[in-house]
């Protein structure tokens, strides 16, 4: 388990109920895999953003926050959630149109029984890592 920076994340997780932060733990530790393993987006920073644990490229800019949580008011769904105006979601759809139950243009919602599609999830996560490259040299001519 990678040590946390940042006590006012670290406190945020130890105030989830156990099971619902274990499934959190286990993002967590998917968002910093996928970002070790993404070419050009570098190291990670851990923060709160709305009270959310919110990961972001602090070292490359290469992509949009990353956030998760618990579905607000309840213990029993969590969510990963994405800059709404980003086209993220948008484009996960498109992609993985039956693979996620979405919320709006934020969120992958996930029940604490559902079963996670680990390898959609690490490929949602490294276009939201990378977006900000992608439409970058997209510009580019």
């Amino acid at each position: 388990m990678r040590r946390f920076d940042d006590a006012r994340v670290a406190a945020v997780f130890g105030a989830y109920p156990p099971g619902l932060r274990t499934r959190l733990m286990a993002l967590r530790e998917m968002v910093f895999d996928t970002a070790a393993r993404t070419a050009g987006v570098g190291r990670l920073g851990e923060t709160l953003k709305w009270g959310q644990p919110s990961y972001l490229t602090v070292e490359s800019g290469s992509g949009s926050t990353v956030r998760i949580d618990r579905r607000k008011g309840r213990d029993d769904a969590y969510a990963v959630y994405f800059h709404c105006r980003s086209g993220l979601i948008g484009a996960f759809r498109e992609i993985y149109p039956d693979s996620f139950a979405y919320e709006g243009e934020r969120a992958l919602v996930f029940g604490m029984k559902d079963r996670v599609p680990v390898l959609a999830l690490r490929h949602c996560l490294a276009l939201a890592l990378t977006h900000h490259a992608r439409k970058k040299a997209a510009k580019t001519p």
